[in-house]
């Protein structure tokens, strides 16, 4: 699922986005998986950098570096962590917004010990001199210091101990192909199914010291996106519940009366994901519509419909993007307890039967 636009206001507000503020990291950290067995799902992504950090440890050598791919919330942070914790060292972390020149990366670069790892989240947003600067350090160990200006300057290369570079992206594509060919492994991190979500809940209801019954935490899975970072949200949310109205126990009352509240319906779907299909459904009778006049009649900016609420539609599959707007299918229907309209769904189909996916390209 695409981040929602770092200046969009709404998607921090919303209880089921899969991006977080630095409150939410904080609240997540006593949340963490500490080490690699401790980790709830993405199985193939656990088995493959568990032989690459064993064979390193066996070698006592640094293990390659590190591409991390996939929607927001899913756990790319913590597997940063515990790939630290793995080879025993510690995690030095910045992001890519964070380093705009050369000159500021080289700074992290050199003050690295030997073994440490350089976590860089949303590395696709590293700007291009300093993307040049992370190509020789990772390859080559060096960086290359300027000194002086002008035609009297020189460079005067430093030399790095070894390191791990991790990096975290959301957009993979957006990587160029000389950085993202310097990295020994990447893993792909998928969302998770109902059933490695209820794990995750179980898990942090007990480190939370809150009591939960099988089926609120299958209640609230159900509800997560196939996202951790939302199944985490959610039961804080239903244990606040719990103790303010209930008993203090999690049971599928607590859990269902909490999400009411908070208006997340037994899909995942909140308001604005519900004013969307509405609006397509009741008052343009299934679609097509183009993006600018549903987002008006939402009362959202276009960007932020596109980008916080359509994703998720898409992939649920809700809502269809074509060539001529965006069109309900007879699943939105169902779900909002409709009846559609004699060939709504095929009225807003190209001839072709080609459909833009949730990134706008055709497929």
């Amino acid at each position: 699922m695409p981040e929602p636009a770092d200046h969009e206001p709404y998607a921090g507000e919303r209880l089921v986005t899969a991006s977080a503020d630095d409150v939410e990291r904080a609240a997540e950290a006593a949340l963490r998986p500490k080490k690699l067995e401790e980790f709830v799902g993405q199985r193939t992504v656990r088995d493959q950098l568990s032989l690459v950090l064993q064979a390193a440890l066996a070698r006592e050598a640094s293990p390659d570096h590190v591409l991390l791919s996939g929607p927001p919330g899913l756990g790319k942070t913590t597997l940063a962590m515990i790939i630290a914790a793995e080879l025993g060292t510690s995690l030095r972390v910045t992001s890519g917004p964070a380093i705009q020149h050369a000159g500021d990366l080289a700074a992290v670069l050199s003050s690295l010990e030997e073994g440490e790892v350089l976590f860089i989240d949303e590395i696709h947003r590293l700007a291009r001199p300093a993307e040049e600067l992370l190509y020789v350090a990772m390859e080559d160990f060096r960086v290359d210091v300027v000194v002086g200006k002008g035609a009297g300057a020189s460079a005067i290369p430093l030399a790095l101990p070894p390191f791990t570079v991790v990096g975290a992206t959301t957009r993979s594509g957006l990587l160029p192909a000389p950085l993202r060919d310097r990295f020994g492994f990447t893993g792909h991190l998928d969302f998770y199914d109902p059933e490695e979500l209820e794990r995750v809940i179980v898990r942090s209801a007990g480190l939370l010291g809150v009591q939960i019954h099988h089926a609120a935490a299958h209640e609230i899975a159900g509800r997560s996106r196939g996202t951790p970072r939302i199944a985490n949200r959610l039961l804080r949310r239903v244990r606040d519940w719990a103790q303010v109205r209930g008993d203090g126990v999690l049971d599928l009352r607590a859990a269902r009366a909490a999400l009411e509240v908070y208006e997340v319906d037994p899909i995942g779907l909140d308001r604005l994901d519900r004013a969307v299909l509405d609006a397509l459904c009741r008052r343009f009778g299934g679609g097509p519509v183009g993006l600018s006049t549903l987002a008006m009649t939402v009362g959202e900016e276009p960007d932020t419909v596109e980008t916080v609420a359509e994703p998720y539609l898409v992939r649920e599959g809700l809502v269809a993007r074509t060539p001529r707007g965006r069109v309900a299918t007879p699943a939105a229907w169902e779900h909002l307890g409709l009846e559609p309209p004699q060939g709504a769904w095929a009225a807003g189909l190209p001839s072709s039967g080609t459909l833009f996916d949730a990134a706008g390209g055709t497929g």
